[in-house]
């Protein structure tokens, strides 16, 4: 009977008490020599560069940056490689060839990419006005009404079903967000500076004018405003086309130290009617994207 020993010098199968055909010493114990046997054990760190790249790039972010920088040199060399950050924005769509030469750091820019989503909350009016202050709140107060509404227009984009609509006193709502309950430490913010991109859609019914206003400060700490978007209001004349209409606005270049956004819009009408006839308000969006200029 063949019995399966293992060689503790180098953890392989042996055979025991069999004579191998051919051999000279009856019950000379002979190592069962497959083809991987032959080799010396690889260590992870024997890898081609390339390939360790590749692995590194499944890892997820924070792995790679909180343990696999910190385990030795070589490793902490790979992970800071601009191919590994490269090939994950590869992995999960975030590359586009023409981006080659204008990305000035692919780490986070990849990091800016995964982490991107809308920082404001319900901007559709799905959950009525939770995540908003509503504040002043005057006339009839906010209401949220179903897309088109009276006298009103489709929006633009068939998954809006909702808007919020003002009054005939000023009604204004607003939201803070804090950067780092969103993910987006400190230095991120002071050293990188990446883009916060800001987004808004208003409307008037057709058979009455409105008004509309909007303003965003970005926020140190201590609610300091270190930069601010407040463009003059929009005035809307009755009989309009009641379309659907987009204001945006990119904060680049701005100073250090912010940490709060502070977004806030609304209106009023301008015939002074019970009800619910000022500008309309939806899909409103803050963003915090990666620059690709040089």
């Amino acid at each position: 009977m063949i019995q399966w020993e293992t060689c503790s010098a180098c953890c392989v199968p042996t055979l025991s008490g069999q004579n191998v055909p051919g051999d000279s010493l009856p019950g000379l114990r002979y190592r069962l020599l497959e083809p991987w046997a032959h080799r010396k054990m690889a260590n992870i760190g024997d890898l081609p560069k390339d390939v360790l790249v590749e692995l590194f790039s499944l890892v997820p972010t924070r792995e790679l940056i909180c343990n696999c920088r910190l385990v030795c040199v070589l490793w902490r060399d790979v992970v800071n490689l601009a191919t590994v950050w490269k090939r994950k924005c590869q992995r999960e769509g975030f590359y586009h060839e023409k981006w080659d030469k204008t990305i000035k750091d692919w780490k986070i820019f990849y990091v800016l990419c995964s982490l991107k989503k809308n920082l404001l909350k319900n901007p559709c009016a799905e959950e009525s006005f939770q995540s908003w202050n509503l504040d002043p709140n005057e006339g009839d107060e906010w209401k949220v009404e179903d897309l088109p509404g009276p006298h009103g227009r489709d929006f633009p984009s068939p998954h809006v079903r909702k808007y919020f609509v003002t009054s005939y006193g000023q009604c204004l709502k607003s939201q803070l967000i804090d950067l780092k309950k969103e993910g987006y430490w400190d230095q991120l913010m002071d050293e990188i500076r990446p883009d916060i991109v800001v987004k808004d859609w208003y409307a008037a019914r057709f058979d009455c004018g409105c008004r509309y206003e909007l303003c965003v400060k970005l926020l140190s700490a201590d609610y300091i405003v270190l930069n601010e978007f407040c463009p003059e209001p929009v005035v809307i004349e009755q009989w309009s086309d009641a379309k659907w209409r987009e204001i945006s606005y990119t904060f680049c270049n701005y100073k250090a130290g912010v940490r709060h956004i502070l977004f806030e819009h609304g209106g009023q009408d301008t015939q002074y009617w019970a009800g619910w006839y000022g500008c309309r308000v939806t899909n409103s969006s803050i963003t915090i994207e990666p620059g690709r200029s040089p």
